[in-house]
């Protein structure tokens, strides 16, 4: 079946020009939202939490502009599987590119810490073609194994490296002394409560993934964050935010909160960017667990 969703669909649907697949965002918009109210109960959960001084009326115009970028977001990482290099460049416009080459010339590798925030995927893409590093992408692999290798072989179709989850001590102790620049989101929610940095988030205790702290630490990689602005339908902006230079001369913590607080800030601005519809907030913080407080990112 997978086989078939591929071949018959999403490869025949991405070869069609963005502007169409657009309005077949708009079609899902009117029939899977509109509609079927596909998970509004679960994105107005999370938008009333976040956001406890907007009113009804505000939450819901949230709701309705997330749910026009989301279907668009959608058919855009369809068109993902097809889009040209020249095409990709074009929809993305990466500034700040100095602090990458000041690192490379340094001999550094980078962390770049980022959210599920407008077109992640195309931004990473743009990103890892035009730095001195070797891009490298963290992921969660699929359940399916053919569509799993279907994506990777999209998102690493320009030289992006890609290394599942279970994989990333191994690949860094095996490449440490490479100039590489690793993507890692930071914003989805821990399996293990008891291993992540708790801290408020959008109003509410959030646990935080301690990986781009770990390896920041381990390996003094300065941490980067991506910073992705919609321009307009189908066009992205990426500006490239410092948000540590010299790991080692932290406090335990410091890096995580940090960039938490930038991502924080980017969603306030423009919440209808995020991904509301997953279940982010579905742990509670341990009593054992201090909240802002110290824990061992490296050994956990």
């Amino acid at each position: 079946m997978s086989r078939i969703l591929y071949y018959l669909i999403l490869l025949p649907l991405s070869r069609l020009p963005l502007g169409v697949l657009h309005k077949l965002a708009d079609f899902l918009y009117w029939v899977l939202y509109r509609g079927f109210g596909y998970r509004t109960k679960v994105v107005l959960n999370n938008l009333r939490n976040s956001f406890p001084d907007k009113n009804e009326q505000e939450i819901r115009a949230i709701a309705d502009e997330f749910y026009r970028f989301f279907f668009d977001l959608i058919v855009e990482t369809v068109r993902l599987f097809s889009m040209s290099k020249e095409e990709l460049l074009e929809r993305c416009r990466v500034n700040d590119i100095e602090v990458f080459d000041r690192f490379a010339k340094e001999g550094k590798q980078v962390i770049i810490a980022g959210g599920h925030y407008c077109n992640w995927e195309l931004a990473a893409m743009a990103i890892c073609m035009q730095i001195p590093h070797t891009g490298v992408a963290i992921y969660h692999p699929l359940k399916n194994k053919f569509l799993n290798e279907k994506l990777q072989q999209s998102r690493s179709r320009f030289g992006m490296e890609m290394v599942p989850t279970r994989n990333v001590k191994t690949f860094y102790a095996e490449n440490h002394q490479r100039t590489i620049a690793t993507i890692f989101g930071t914003d989805q929610a821990p399996s293990n409560p008891h291993n992540a940095y708790w801290t408020m988030f959008l109003n509410q205790e959030t646990p935080v993934f301690l990986g781009a702290e770990r390896y920041a630490l381990q390996y003094d990689c300065p941490v980067i964050f991506l910073k992705v602005k919609r321009l307009k339908r189908g066009y992205l902006e990426v500006n490239a935010e410092l948000v540590c230079a010299e790991p080692h001369q932290t406090q335990v913590g410091e890096i995580s909160e940090a960039h938490t607080r930038v991502l924080e800030k980017v969603i306030q601005e423009r919440p209808e960017y995020w991904l509301w519809t997953h279940r982010r907030w579905k742990r509670t913080r341990p009593a054992e667990m201090p909240l802002h407080g110290v824990v061992d990112p490296v050994n956990n």
